[in-house]
């Protein structure tokens, strides 16, 4: 018996050693082999998504590196005690984070906290086992609110939510890379294997915005809308030749870097998303329609006897009888019973072709989310009352964009130019420009010289004028409308105008919603917004002062 134990324990002996013989020499390829493959994984490789930048190259949008803290449940749950510290750096719930790993146990890969600093993460992963990083991207915002409408954001897997992010998101997005790789046991990775796929970073953009306008702009409009106490307010300036858009502001603003608590209302780029009946900024307009069809020339008299006048039984008043007055005139008094007549004048069809024609009721052109085309019926549906009131403003509406696109028709003499938001590259040949003529050249110079009228002494908006230059201008200030009628005490006031006036280049138009101090009338409220702009943006620019005479007078008072 004793003999017959040893013999068993021998051949046991011998069996193993003849086994990792067997283990080590034979099949030694074939386990390291699966040992390998054990460790091997397929990682993506983060990319940047493109940077947004104003015309010069600042940083409107970037990407910067963040790591993310993730875990494998198998493992972390074998350690409740560091999975409590964990989650208490985190600032994490533990019973909530046990429950919802128990809940994935069969996966291998678990977020815990997404996108945080780098230095932060590493303290939080070192030393514990079955918790690690992984590198992110995740977007910054330089000028926060200043362009926050414009520019917009993105979620925290990178894909645009609002404004430009999302508007160019295939063109800005980043294209992950894959590489095998083979990790130990704590994930680290110890050896690269093969890149299966390169890491493709997404395509900067360059906009028109020039950040030294958008910063003044922003400034004086949230300035006008706290001194007047307004609900909201939006203005854009823009490059009459080229369409590009240089300045672009909104009020209520937000900041995309901590926009967690930020009511959705604040989100939507006001100056192309709300529409509004302008009022009498729109009155050079139902001039300029009538002049270009040969029916009136700008010394045309238009008797406003007695100062209102009786549509279907409705009346359309002016602030007090202005008697005759020419074509001028009603611009610089503001004439409603002027511009009605004016209006009335021409057949329905006529007013309603130059309207369109000057882009009343069609998108601007910039291809941004969320951009409304107005509201303006067709001439077939318009009522007499309709077609006076169309005269000065009412039963329209439009955005402040739209607006300042219109007053671009006028500073281009006559040429209409879709906007952008993005720079264009100069170009030696102006064919190469989209636009098209909807103006006589000799209606828009007329309207010009007529709008700086308004900017004058005599004017409704002498607030608008700016030291050394010529500006020419047209104030509005409408009733808000509400079903059946409209507010008698809430007003949105506008001012758009362009500069120089002798050789027109900047084109601003300024809207505040619902002033409620300090006046509300478009020459009060809205024309100091465009005075402050307007005069800083021809400094910066470099534009050449075109009315010496002002500016040697003022050089005389300062002496």
């Amino acid at each position: 018996r004793h003999y017959f134990v040893l013999l068993v324990l021998i051949s046991l002996l011998a069996g193993l050693m003849v086994r990792a013989l067997y283990l080590q020499v034979v099949e030694q390829d074939f386990l390291t082999s699966q040992g390998v493959q054990r460790q091997i994984r397929t990682i993506e490789t983060p990319a940047y998504r493109g940077a947004i930048l104003d015309r010069f190259g600042t940083p409107l949008a970037i990407s910067t590196p963040v790591d993310s803290v993730w875990v494998n449940p198998s493992e972390i749950l074998g350690d409740l005690a560091a999975l409590k510290q964990v989650t208490r750096k985190l600032g994490l719930d533990y019973r909530t984070t046990v429950t919802m790993l128990k809940q994935r146990a069969d996966r291998e890969f678990v977020y815990l906290k997404r996108q945080l600093e780098p230095d932060f993460a590493r303290d939080i992963a070192a030393g514990f086992e079955g918790v690690y990083l992984q590198r992110e991207y995740h977007r910054y915002y330089p000028a926060g609110e200043v362009v926050s409408h414009l520019v917009g954001f993105t979620d925290i897997d990178d894909q645009g939510q609002e404004g430009l992010e999302l508007a160019y998101q295939d063109w800005l997005r980043a294209e992950p890379g894959e590489r095998r790789v083979i990790r130990s046991r704590r994930g680290e990775v110890i050896e690269e294997l093969a890149q299966l796929k390169p890491a493709e970073s997404g395509n900067d953009i360059y906009t028109s915005i020039d950040m030294r306008l958008q910063y003044i702009a922003y400034r004086s409009l949230a300035r006008a809308i706290q001194f007047h106490a307004a609900r909201a307010g939006s203005a854009v300036l823009l490059d009459a030749r080229t369409g590009e858009i240089l300045a672009m502001v909104n009020q209520p603003s937000y900041n995309p870097n901590q926009r967690s608590k930020t009511a959705t209302e604040r989100l939507r780029n006001r100056a192309l998303t709300d529409v509004f009946e302008p009022g009498s900024a729109i009155k050079p307009f139902t001039l300029a329609a009538a002049i270009d069809r040969g029916r009136y020339h700008r010394g045309s008299s238009i008797d406003t006897t007695p100062g209102y006048m009786m549509v279907s039984g409705h009346p359309v008043k002016d602030i007090r009888n202005y008697g005759v007055l020419d074509l001028s005139g009603i611009l610089r008094k503001s004439s409603n019973v002027g511009a009605s007549r004016v209006a009335m004048s021409l057949p329905k069809k006529e007013l309603w072709e130059s309207f369109r024609a000057y882009g009343f009721g069609e998108l601007s052109g910039v291809s941004f989310p969320g951009e409304s085309a107005g509201y303006f019926r067709h001439h077939s549906q318009w009522q007499p009352l309709d077609h006076a009131t169309m005269g000065f403003g009412y039963g329209m509406s439009l955005s402040i964009t739209q607006l300042a696109r219109a007053y671009a028709v006028i500073a281009n003499q006559g040429r209409l130019v879709d906007l952008t938001l993005l720079r264009k590259e100069l170009v030696q040949n102006p064919k190469n420009e989209i636009s098209r003529h909807v103006m006589k050249s000799a209606t828009a110079r007329q309207m010009v010289n007529m709008l700086a009228e308004v900017v004058g002494p005599k004017g409704t908006a002498p607030q608008a004028a700016v030291d050394g230059y010529k500006i020419a201008g047209k104030t509005g200030t409408a009733k808000k409308s509400i079903a059946g009628g409209y507010e008698e005490d809430d007003y949105v006031a506008v001012f758009a105008g362009l500069a120089p006036a002798s050789n027109p280049r900047l084109v601003m138009a300024v809207m505040i919603d619902e002033p409620t101090q300090n006046g509300y009338y478009g020459g009060l409220v809205a024309a100091p917004v465009f005075q402050e702009v307007m005069s800083n943006a021809l400094r910066i620019l470099d534009v050449p002062p075109d009315d010496q005479p002002i500016l040697a007078q003022g050089k005389g008072k300062g002496a």
